[in-house]
């Protein structure tokens, strides 16, 4: 027994994390798949929230002008979405990244490929049918107004339920 302890390290120490097994949807669509967008809603007004705080600050957190905010707010949505990825957590995928939360230390998360330019979509997506204004609005009254106006309100992506509830169905007709 002694012979076999040596050498190696203890097996108890070794860890097989396989990355997550993505389905053709996943991987192939050019949407975010319905399972994750309230996930990538989250992300996306994390984003938006983080660019116009710090644009605020440039100008003495005072409110910045419209020609202003939109520019933010087109330059958030067309940024390198490339921070966030998909992982496997307790056998579901989620995206995970900055602002996101339930992040696994232990785990495999895929980034890059079609992540990026879903999220990058979602995001022009949100600014296009919400619009500047009302996002900016939201910003001013703080981060939880503006995932409630993106994520949480009638249509949005984290409405009626985990994944998307009722409001789904339409959510994906609008994008195409």
């Amino acid at each position: 027994g002694a012979k076999e302890m040596c050498g190696g390290p203890p097996a108890a120490s070794s860890r097989s994390i396989p990355a997550p097994q993505l389905s053709p949807e996943e991987r192939l669509s050019p949407h975010m798949p319905e399972s994750l967008r309230c996930d990538a809603c989250h992300a996306i007004a994390f984003q938006l929230e983080e660019q116009l705080r710090r644009a605020e600050g440039k100008v003495g957190r005072k409110a910045l002008s419209e020609a202003d905010y939109v520019e933010v707010l087109e330059r958030s949505c067309s940024q390198g979405w490339e921070s966030y990825g998909v992982q496997e957590l307790d056998g579901e995928k989620r995206l995970a990244g900055p602002g996101l939360p339930r992040q696994e230390p232990l785990s495999v998360m895929v980034t890059g490929g079609p992540w990026p330019s879903r999220l990058s979509k979602m995001c022009h997506g949100y600014v296009g049918e919400r619009g500047e204004a009302q996002i900016y609005a939201a910003h001013r009254r703080g981060p939880a107004a503006l995932r409630e106006l993106l994520c949480h309100g009638e249509k949005g992506a984290c409405a009626g339920g985990k994944a998307g509830g009722p409001a789904a169905p339409k959510a994906m007709q609008n994008e195409l």
